[in-house]
């Protein structure tokens, strides 16, 4: 059954976290990762600094190659990093047991992830790893990721998944972490229907449980 961990690490010892060595109050959000020949190369999203000062921070990191400004949005950066390949650290790991970053949030007291794995067994695979390896994981939370059962529910896949991707990202949080423009380029389609599935998914939810009882 698929597995969701949250855990934390310290902020210096994932190379973005090099940022708040020298940029106080910035906030820094892994946004996805891709694998480019046998690397691995993160996309982040930074408020809170310039960009210079974003850049020249990043690259200060021996675990990153190279940063890359891809866009910016209301003074909000999305930056291109590429590791080194004999880096040794939590990404390495989760990309060496197949783990997919759910969401990971760093500032200056540490960095906040959430994953999910196909099985328990390569959770705890991951986790032996990385204290072989000395990085230091804290793990908060571990827990199986129950599908929603049968009961009035009647949620359709596109709609869970969009209801699902805004609450990892902070949607619903207050403050709101991430917008609808956000969530919907991830999934790929327009704001309008990203709003028109959450509405469906909502009234779907509140019918089968609320007006149930």
């Amino acid at each position: 059954m698929a597995t969701v961990m949250e855990f934390n690490i310290p902020a210096e010892e994932f190379p973005p976290g090099s940022i708040f060595e020298t940029i106080s109050g910035v906030v820094v959000e892994l946004e996805r990762i891709v694998p480019h020949d046998a690397r691995i190369v993160p996309y982040f999203w930074v408020r809170g600094g310039a960009i210079p000062d974003i850049e020249a921070a990043f690259g200060d990191h021996s675990g990153v190659d190279e940063i890359k400004l891809v866009d910016s949005v209301d003074e909000e950066y999305l930056l291109r990093a590429e590791w080194v390949p004999e880096y040794v650290g939590v990404l390495n790991a989760l990309a060496k047991f197949d783990i997919v970053v759910l969401s990971a949030r760093g500032t200056c007291e540490g960095w906040q992830f959430k994953v999910r794995c196909e099985d328990r067994p390569r959770i705890r695979e991951f986790h032996t790893y990385c204290q072989d390896q000395a990085i230091p994981i804290e793990v908060g939370a571990v827990h199986a990721l129950l599908p929603i059962q049968s009961g009035g529910y009647e949620l359709t896949d596109a709609q869970r998944e969009a209801l699902v991707l805004a609450y990892d990202h902070g949607y619903f949080d207050s403050p709101r972490e991430a917008s609808l423009d956000e969530i919907a380029a991830e999934l790929d389609i327009t704001q309008q229907s990203l709003s028109s599935r959450l509405r469906r998914g909502y009234r779907r939810l509140v019918g089968a449980t609320l007006k149930s009882e």
